[in-house]
């Protein structure tokens, strides 16, 4: 791993570590925030005259705007000091839940959710630099666990949080919720986080100089397939739930928080393997969603199996990042953290491409043809992660 700059923490001291703590609260603002339209899309689009495949369409505007941040971020800020810089994407999540909260029609909606975007993808993009000035060597990997904790959590409670409060308070009270979370969030990183001036050394080629190399285009591309299969289905939930399977709220609220507790269960168990079978899984994990997706569509009017088959969903779907994660670490190298850029925009393109087409599908055929959109992107997945285990056997 390169060197950890000076920043006067070249030991975990408490000021370090919660600094790395604000860091998390508001991953997990930010990720709570992308991920509450899920369980909202019928009363938004209710209240503001939609349908509901164009509500589905504020998950897209968020990852679409998250891309381009992601892959500009860098350049754009090259010399702002990054304290600044963190603290200016807590403040964008504080105002986009304002204007959602307060917005009259759509376009003020979409306007909202795009300034989340450009605060997704600019904090994913730098955490990780960030978190290597913080810590020692040692500790780095402790600190990225703990930010990934935090969007773990988030993006378990999220849906079933926002079922709940959209009942209790509507759904701009749930949005609302998230305000003071970014501001606890840019007060404590504030308090907590030193100053970090740019480090000064030689431009550096942008993380798409990477997609030269064949074993990467193929990897960012099932990755592309894989989240795009996974948020054509998974963003229309709510409806499908609701209107096709007759769930109460209280049942959509307890459905969604078993499906965030199967996917930290899928990701703790699936992770004890990545060792020993890393692309048996990177292949396998789509395949499976695929077949789900399927029997979604088969057993619709089976209230007993559409429950164990949104378990099976969140335990294999929350866990197929971590897969890919290793395999980043592993086939990168040195390139690791451009890698991290690129596959930040990689996710918020695929997230931005499965919400929108499968909220076109929705609208022009029916639920069962996001549903049918999201299984054939998720066999394309696999193929492609077949075809990269077998480059990289042909070149090792």
């Amino acid at each position: 791993m390169t060197a950890i700059p000076d920043t006067g923490l070249s030991r975990a001291a408490p000021a370090a570590w919660g600094a790395v703590g604000a860091m998390t609260l508001c991953v997990s603002a930010l990720i709570a925030s992308e991920f509450l339209p899920v369980s909202l899309l019928t009363p938004i689009a209710a209240d503001l005259g939609l349908s509901e495949g164009q509500a589905g369409q504020t998950i897209a505007i968020s990852g679409l705007f998250a891309v381009l941040t992601s892959l500009t971020v860098a350049r754009a800020t090259r010399g702002v000091d990054r304290r600044l810089v963190l603290s200016g994407f807590a403040l964008l999540l504080a105002l986009s839940g304002l204007i959602v909260t307060f917005a009259p029609e759509a376009v003020t909606l979409m306007a909202g959710r795009a300034l989340l975007g450009v605060a997704v993808g600019g904090f994913w993009s730098m955490s990780t630099a960030i978190v290597m000035r913080l810590l020692p060597e040692a500790d780095v990997p402790r600190g990225l666990a703990l930010l990934n904790a935090g969007n773990a959590v988030a993006a378990t409670v999220a849906a079933p949080l926002g079922a709940f409060l959209g009942d209790l308070v509507g759904w701009r009270g749930a949005f609302f919720a998230v305000v003071p979370l970014a501001l606890a969030a840019l007060a404590w990183q504030w308090r907590a986080l030193p100053s970090l001036p740019p480090r000064r050394r030689a431009a550096q080629p942008g993380p798409l100089r990477l997609l030269a190399r064949p074993q990467v285009r193929l990897g960012m591309a099932a990755i592309l397939m894989l989240f795009a299969g996974q948020f054509a289905l998974f963003t229309y939930l709510r409806p499908f739930l609701q209107h096709v399977a007759g769930w109460s709220v209280l049942q959509l609220s307890l459905g969604f928080l078993a499906l965030g507790a199967a996917g930290i269960a899928g990701t703790w168990w699936i992770s004890r393997l990545l060792d020993r079978r890393l692309f048996s899984i990177l292949i396998a994990i789509p395949l499976v969603m695929a077949g789900l997706a399927a029997a979604l569509i088969a057993f619709a009017d089976a209230p007993v199996a559409v429950a164990a088959l949104l378990f099976a969903w969140g335990f294999f779907g929350t866990a197929a990042p971590v897969g890919w994660g290793t395999w980043l670490a592993r086939m990168m190298g040195e390139d690791a953290e451009a890698g991290g850029g690129l596959q930040v925009a990689v996710i918020q393109a695929a997230i931005t491409l499965g919400a929108a087409l499968g909220g076109l599908v929705f609208d022009g055929i029916g639920w069962w043809g996001a549903f049918g959109l999201a299984g054939l992107m998720l066999l394309g997945s696999s193929g492609l992660a077949v075809l990269a285990w077998r480059h990289m056997e042909l070149t090792t």
